[in-house]
């Protein structure tokens, strides 16, 4: 019996895993598709090939993605079935078009097959899913990708397809010995070492704005995910932040910060009616007691309306249609400044598109909301009286880099994350979503204060070095001066996922050249 195929398909799904945040191997990505293509290169069968690089994308979602079991076992199942028959798509594009067009062609095509999937996975369609964005990858190495201030994440996908290309070439042409190794060969040492040139000589090693520093604060009160949502614990909760805050505010202090649904209720707390909340009390009473201070802080809300919305619900025995959000308050001394409603919601747990909304029924049996939030569609900055513009970002939304650039363009100076990471339990999960703040503040070139609920915590300066940290499964504060940043743009907030998009109108053009010529021969 023939092992190689199955050898080479769990060859590409191992790389792929060992090379990924927060591995020290992530040289491994330059390589880790070489089996793949091999694999492409050596299978007849579409059917078969098909097989093949699913089992190898399924080993490197499972091995990478493992801990959202922790969260959500269904939710997990699915994530990885689904993302890796998503991921299927473009090599089984490439593999069809493999033995009518030349390598080059063919090679073009696989590399804006793949970034075109990207793309539209990064999109809010409901079941999007951008945890595996190749250019993800490099959120560890920072320093190896300064230029994602240009191109974003699409550019390191671009160089990981290239470098594995022509390497792949290389390697073909000393096993034919024909006369071109040596050209594949220069070609794959400037393919990878020029992105590493431009990076270390012609950006900077650190970028701290000029202007007045203010005071941050952010709290992780390390509340066990399970035992927060435990009812009648509310108001202990809400006074362990309120000690951790108030040690440690000072006279300089202007935005303090706490982690998502860190004002928690089982029933939400109603936005009409913040400043008569029994439970809420106490936060008033600090914010009077420090009128300089801001608090930026996530939420359990919900509003009573009028007239059903798209995402509303009705309460039942009544006529009363109300909408709930996973929510966030800008706070002050004088109410409540502004409010945000999570915009991109967590598939299967938060929500499912419209043509799967007959799971609703079965996801909730498993502890999910599908149809629970409404979402916010505009991105708008949150102003506080200290000069800080934030850029809120509620749970995984941070892994969404032309969502976070939208709020720059719109003169955000600080990217504030709230998150609660705790439900993944202390895995590669948390360390990952950390990592990839570090990638907005290279795009944005901003500071980037991050509050997790277990951890962890982080200052990331507008380079994507981390400041400071808190651990995981910690109880602290930490603190930071900060000069909100100065008005200038980078090339990628000023034209978002340009990248992407070249190579979606590549891949469109491909697939039409080859339907017109299908047409053609078959008339």
């Amino acid at each position: 019996m023939n092992y190689r195929p199955l050898l080479l398909s769990v060859a590409t799904g191992v790389l792929a895993w060992l090379a990924w945040p927060d591995s020290s191997f992530t040289f491994f990505i330059f390589f880790a598709w070489i089996p793949l293509l091999f694999l492409a290169a050596e299978t007849r069968s579409t059917k078969k090939f098909f097989l093949l690089s699913y089992v190898s994308l399924l080993i490197w979602n499972i091995g990478t993605t493992w801990w959202i079991w922790n969260a959500t076992a269904p939710g997990a199942i699915a994530a990885w079935l689904a993302n890796s028959f998503l991921m299927s798509i473009p090599w089984v594009g490439y593999h069809r078009l493999l033995p009518k067009k030349s390598s080059w062609f063919s090679g073009v095509s696989l590399i804006a097959f793949w970034l075109c999937f990207e793309y539209i996975h990064l999109q809010d369609w409901g079941l999007s899913w951008p945890w595996l964005t190749l250019g993800n990858v490099f959120a560890k190495q920072i320093e190896w990708v300064q230029w994602y201030a240009v191109t974003g994440v699409a550019g390191g996908s671009l160089w990981v397809l290239v470098t594995n290309l022509l390497l792949f070439s290389y390697i073909n042409s000393v096993r034919n010995k024909d006369g071109k190794r040596i050209r594949f060969l220069l070609f794959s040492a400037i393919a990878l070492l020029s992105p590493l040139l431009i990076s270390y000589v012609l950006f900077p090693k650190q970028d701290n704005p000029a202007g007045i520093k203010q005071e941050v604060i952010i709290v992780q009160p390390n509340i066990d995910p399970y035992k927060k949502i435990t009812s009648g614990t509310e108001q202990e909760q809400l006074g362990d932040l309120l000690t951790l805050t108030a040690q440690t505010t000072s006279n300089n202090t202007a935005l303090v910060l706490w982690p998502e649904t860190a004002l928690y209720s089982r029933y939400g707390y109603n936005e009409a009616d913040l400043q008569h909340e029994t439970n809420l009390v106490p936060v008033f009473q600090y914010l009077n007691a420090q009128p300089h201070v801001s608090i930026f802080t996530g939420i359990e809300s919900y509003n009573l309306l009028k007239a059903p919305t798209t995402f509303s619900r009705i309460i039942p025995g009544t006529e009363t249609h109300f909408e709930a959000y996973n929510g966030a308050l800008l706070l002050d001394s004088t109410g409540v400044q502004a409010t945000y409603h999570k915009s991109r919601l967590v598939p299967g747990v938060e929500t499912l598109p419209w043509f799967l909304r007959f799971l609703d029924t079965w996801f909730e049996k498993f502890g999910g909301v599908t149809a629970g939030y409404a979402k916010q569609e505009q991105r708008v900055t949150l102003e506080e009286k200290n000069g800080f513009k934030l850029a809120p970002a509620i749970c995984y939304e941070s892994i969404y880099g032309d969502f976070m650039r939208q709020y720059i363009k719109k003169g955000a100076n600080l990217l504030t994350i709230i998150t609660n990471d705790g439900w993944w339990k202390n895995t590669p999960g948390h360390r990952q979503h950390l990592l990839y703040a570090r990638l907005r503040a290279v795009e944005t070139r901003r500071w980037v204060a991050r509050s997790a609920n277990t951890g962890i915590s982080a200052f990331i300066d507008p380079t994507g070095n981390l400041i400071s940290t808190l651990g995981y499964n910690k109880r602290g504060i930490l603190k930071a001066a900060i000069a909100p940043a100065a008005n200038r743009l980078t090339i990628y907030v000023k034209y978002g996922d340009w990248l992407f998009q070249v190579f979606c109108l590549l891949a469109i053009i491909i697939l039409g050249k080859s339907l017109w010529a299908r047409f053609q021969s078959e008339r």
